[in-house]
């Protein structure tokens, strides 16, 4: 894997954990449990290689639909997440971001993620973003919300004046999508940001994701050619005259 050409921002959609379980005889929360671990795992993993931004796809708005015994279980594992990982995330310049509808979230949930995001705010190393509570498509439609509130004349509005009231404002777009445990869809996630991203659909479940998961799909983003719509001469003209 070359290190010099890395993806500014990768996305990962955490997808197996039931299955996960189910295949072992464990319970779904045990699955979300392992997937925690897997989590930890591909942050720390992330950050050592010099990764500048990664989204993970924690909780959608459609996740609700769940048993409320399981949703309550991902909510515990996240204040556990938070309380064990913030001091990491200080240590190592990590500053945590969250992409959604914070406000819909239980009380102890989102007070504990506004306190890690504003303990983390100054780490430069890393952007940990959280997308939770979230859905790209009410992403739009509240960006195209605070458009109209801002009094933006319809001439005016661009795609940059769009992604700037996006979650995303600030970071670069992702590079590469990541799916785990074979499904090959995108879920709703990131929809606007996500254009010109490369996808990666691995069969292996999220808690077997392992750093050296994380390499194989770095590994195939790099071997890829991303044209921007361009022919593959002109990437080629360009290229040779950088």
């Amino acid at each position: 894997m070359d290190m010099n050409s890395l993806p500014r921002h990768v996305a990962i959609i955490l997808d197996g954990n039931g299955r996960w379980a189910k295949a072992r005889g464990l319970g779904r929360s045990e699955g979300h449990r392992a997937g925690a671990l897997a989590v930890r795992e591909i942050v720390q993993y992330c950050r050592e290689i010099g990764l500048k931004h990664l989204t993970l796809y924690t909780f959608s708005s459609e996740n609700w639909s769940r048993p409320k015994t399981e949703v309550s279980a991902l909510f515990s594992l996240l204040l556990e997440f938070l309380k064990a990982e913030v001091p990491r995330m200080l240590q190592q310049g990590i500053s945590l971001k969250v992409f959604g509808d914070v406000e819909g979230l239980p009380l102890a949930v989102r007070t504990a993620l506004k306190l890690a995001v504003k303990t983390t705010a100054k780490g430069g190393a890393m952007d940990l973003n959280l997308a939770l509570n979230y859905g790209s498509r009410a992403e739009i439609v509240r960006a195209v919300r605070r458009i109209v509130a801002d009094g933006v004349p319809a001439d005016q509005i661009s795609e940059e004046t769009i992604a700037s009231r996006l979650y995303t404002a600030g970071q670069p777009d992702p590079d590469l999508v990541i799916r785990t445990s074979g499904e090959q869809r995108l879920s709703n996630y990131l929809l606007y940001q996500i254009a010109y991203a490369e996808l990666y659909f691995t069969p292996v479940a999220w808690p077997d994701f392992t750093p050296a998961e994380m390499a194989k799909a770095l590994e195939a983003y790099q071997s890829r050619s991303r044209r921007f719509g361009k022919t593959q001469e002109q990437v080629d003209a360009e290229s040779a005259g950088a």
